[in-house]
């Protein structure tokens, strides 16, 4: 199948990323260099660029080049993360603090396999928390990893570490989210849900399957997640 020369020179650079020849934070090569390094024009460069900047791959910084997006920053960190809170708590500078209820290993069963593209029998680790603003549970988690890349997270590990999870697996554990789906759907609070989120048993929640993917489109993260949004909305931005 044909595809343009600057789809190709996308592909190339975005090879390059997934094999680590430039890590997250790294100033990569000017338009000029890579041209060079391609054979193909600068316009052709800077095309392909320009795609890999508006999925977050990559970071223009005027005067300064182009670097690779790293979930440490400002304005990546909280790349998926979709719930908000009120206007008015925004005002007040409220923070989300986590906390960590579970994180071990378990057999994969059936749908966490087809999802993380793992061979059946093989380990995940389940880490399930709760995050909370101003005191008050908005979401509870289920996350299931691979275990294999993920050797030696464990739940003092995360108490921890005061960033986003995705920075940590980014830093500590070399596999960068660079893309995800969700599937939302409403559903009501089971008995466990409700005593975990402090709402009526029956309440309606707000659940969000996310699979999220490293370079490569390798499936690297299955999360399931329960969001109260009497007090919260999930926003989300079309482009």
């Amino acid at each position: 199948m044909f595809s343009p020369l600057y789809q190709q020179i996308k592909a190339l650079i975005t090879r390059a990323l997934q094999e680590g020849e430039w890590k997250p934070g790294d100033l990569i090569p000017s338009e000029a260099e890579l041209a060079s390094r391609f054979g193909v024009s600068q316009g052709t460069v800077r095309k392909a660029i320009d795609e890999l900047a508006a999925e977050n791959l990559l970071i223009r910084r005027q005067g300064r080049g182009t670097f690779v997006s790293t979930h440490h920053e400002a304005q990546v960190k909280f790349r998926f993360l979709r719930l908000v809170p009120e206007a008015e708590a925004v005002a007040q500078g409220l923070r989300m603090e986590r906390e960590f209820l579970e994180c071990h290993r378990v057999r994969a069963g059936a749908d966490v396999v087809r999802a993380l593209r793992i061979r059946a029998g093989d380990m995940v680790l389940e880490i399930r928390r709760i995050l909370r603003i101003a005191g008050e549970p908005v979401v509870y988690e289920d996350i299931y990893l691979p275990a294999a890349p993920f050797r030696g997270l464990t739940a003092e590990r995360l108490e921890r570490y005061r960033g986003p999870l995705y920075a940590m697996f980014e830093s500590e554990f070399g596999t960068r989210m660079v893309r995800a789906e969700e599937k939302i759907r409403a559903v009501n609070a089971s008995a466990q849900e409700a005593e975990l989120l402090r709402v009526p048993v029956g309440q309606a929640l707000l659940s969000v399957e996310r699979l999220a993917f490293s370079y490569g489109d390798q499936p690297v993260e299955l999360r399931r997640g329960l969001y109260s949004t009497a007090h919260h909305y999930y926003r989300n931005e079309l482009s």
